[in-house]
């Protein structure tokens, strides 16, 4: 028996070496290499699926809507896809152990009815997919389940099943049987998802790719993979709340702005149409140290409440404690209500929660955290139909933010009687339906006052 033949692979890029290398020559990272076992055989030739020959033809004789998207089912996916799923594309949904990756994958192959969906597991029997798919309650006799890991037994059942829709969970768990290092390596994930790709392109059948990540929130296995496939979507949230989140961090065919937003049940993952509505307390009149801020995320408006709590320091070191967004903004708005507005608070404990566990990072915020912060501060309530909108510099201006015309519309349709923005919108940048009352602020003093106000 020969010698196994042993390369080193750059984890981020791909680049391959006959050595181990401190820092990689092709994209300047430093201790990616790592040692795979590899060795390609002729034995078994790649499988090609290709229906007619491909000739090249002029760009303008290409037809666009020669076809059309397909419909998931699934209001909030395709939102995120940019209008559905295109037709050999590959999509990458990536995520935390636990978050509902496989969950979504399921329902999305028990929804589309109309198409012949395979669904292979390589971490679960098909019994276990049954029983989550009882879970879910859904049934759909076009959708086939198979558990297999070997890529070349895959191909097999492909070329007899032909599907119309390939979802594959996890690309990590793959094995290409032509190379000896062991599945999740490098040279395992690339080949893997390479040939995956190239069956998409070529039998034009749209193929979902589920991914794990690593300790630090990135998708595993090397960068190319996320270079390789279409859509790269990455699915969010806190595993003690029930709110999800699916962004487009890569997008060949749509936006990357777009988000979705899903709720966790007993019976699976609830589509949320109108995510202000669940992220806002309809109950909380009279409490102090909440209030209510007009944000957007991606291109979707939406309302979300803020909270803060501001108490005596029972040590020495006042804490500083946010939940959602950067405690260094907290620290700065702090800074600037002390100075510029006189508000002390050098000795006094300042926490601060998003609710709903989303994470938001829209400066619109700064307002309504100076306004939760203050309500919390003097014990006193802002009126529940308030809400506010704008960002706050350092020198205590109250400065406009992008897109106020959309968030005055979503507060509007939420039935919000009064927003606070910033004074240096012109008149036709703002547009409504008049039911609502504009308070344009300057100045951190003069939102101070304005709060707190009952006009």
């Amino acid at each position: 028996m020969g010698k196994a033949k042993t390369v080193f692979i750059c984890r981020n890029c791909g680049t391959e070496a006959p050595k181990w290398i401190g820092k990689c020559p092709s994209c300047g990272e430093w201790n990616t290499f790592t040692e795979e076992v590899i060795h390609k055989t002729s034995a078994i030739a790649d499988t090609h699926f290709s229906k007619s020959n491909a000739l090249p033809i002029r760009l303008s004789e290409v037809d666009p809507k020669s076809r059309p998207r397909l419909d998931t089912q699934t209001g909030e996916l395709n939102r995120v896809l940019g209008g559905g799923l295109v037709s050999g594309s590959v999509v990458l949904i990536g995520g935390e152990p636990g978050i509902g990756k496989s969950t979504l994958a399921l329902q999305v192959a028990l929804a589309m009815s109309n198409f012949k969906v395979l669904y292979i597991s390589g971490e679960e029997s098909v019994q276990q997919i049954r029983m989550r798919a009882d879970r879910i309650g859904r049934s759909n006799v076009n959708c086939y389940v198979l558990s297999e890991v070997s890529l070349q037994n895959i191909f097999s059942h492909l070329q007899q099943l032909q599907p119309d829709i390939l979802i594959i969970d996890s690309v990590q768990t793959l094995q290409d049987e032509t190379l000896e290092s062991s599945p999740g390596s490098i040279s395992q994930i690339r080949e893997c998802a390479g040939k995956l790709m190239k069956f998409a392109k070529e039998t034009a059948t749209p193929v979902f790719l589920i991914g794990h990540i690593t300790k630090d929130g990135t998708l595993a296995g090397p960068k190319i993979l996320e270079h390789i496939v279409d859509t790269v979507l990455l699915f969010e949230g806190d595993q003690h709340y029930m709110y999800r989140i699916l962004r487009a961090s890569k997008n060949r065919f749509g936006a990357t702005a777009e988000l979705g937003i899903f709720e966790m049940l007993d019976n699976g993952l609830r589509e949320v149409e109108n995510p202000s509505e669940v992220l806002i307390n309809k109950n909380n009149e009279g409490l102090s140290g909440i209030t209510t801020a007009a944000t957007i995320d991606g291109i979707r408006p939406f309302l979300i409440e803020v909270q803060a709590l501001v108490s005596t320091a029972a040590y020495g070191t006042p804490q500083r404690v946010s939940t959602g967004y950067d405690v260094r903004r907290l620290n700065m708005l702090l800074a600037v209500l002390e100075r510029r507005a006189g508000f002390k608070l050098a000795t006094r404990d300042v926490f601060l929660n998003l609710a709903g566990g989303l994470r938001v990072t829209d400066p619109a915020l700064d307002l309504a955290i100076i306004g939760a912060i203050l309500s919390s501060g003097v014990d006193k309530p802002v009126t529940k139909k308030m809400c506010f909108s704008a960002e706050v510099g350092l020198s205590g201006e109250i400065r406009p933010i992008s897109r106020i015309d959309q968030r005055i519309r979503e507060a509007e349709r939420l039935g919000f009687t009064g927003m606070m923005i910033s004074g240096a919108y012109e008149k036709a940048n703002i547009s409504g339906k008049g039911s609502i009352k504009i308070i344009k602020v300057n100045r951190v003093e003069e939102a101070v006052k304005k709060i707190f106000s009952k006009e």
